[in-house]
């Protein structure tokens, strides 16, 4: 799990909008691909999968006030297609930071 605190609070629907809108331009762009995910606002936290290539979801990720809880699915760690969502990720939590940046608490 992968903690990342964005130093202000987060709304979950708010990252779960701004995550859907911009996750798939970006990889699409990013990979010149036609590879889309799909994304999903869940009890348990924001699911991003892509069926037709992974068992499972891909990334969870749980909203506590001002940090992000992401589970990464451990059978596609090296994956390029997954190292690539996760860079993206990283910078859409960056977008919702408002200019406070994002750290991260623990990796592991």
């Amino acid at each position: 799990m992968k903690i990342i605190t964005l130093h202000k609070p987060v709304n979950p629907d708010e990252l779960f909008r701004h995550i859907n809108e911009r996750l798939n331009p970006i990889f699409q762009k990013q990979r010149q691909s036609d590879i889309s995910f799909s994304t999903a606002n869940t009890p348990r936290g924001i699911d991003i999968t892509q069926p037709d290539l992974y068992d499972g979801v891909l990334f969870n990720i749980v909203v506590q006030d001002d940090q992000l809880l992401i589970t990464r699915n451990e059978h596609y760690v090296d994956d390029v297609n997954s190292i690539t969502v996760e860079s993206i990720l990283n910078s859409l939590f960056d977008d919702l930071s408002n200019g406070l940046g994002t750290d991260l608490v623990l990796e592991g």
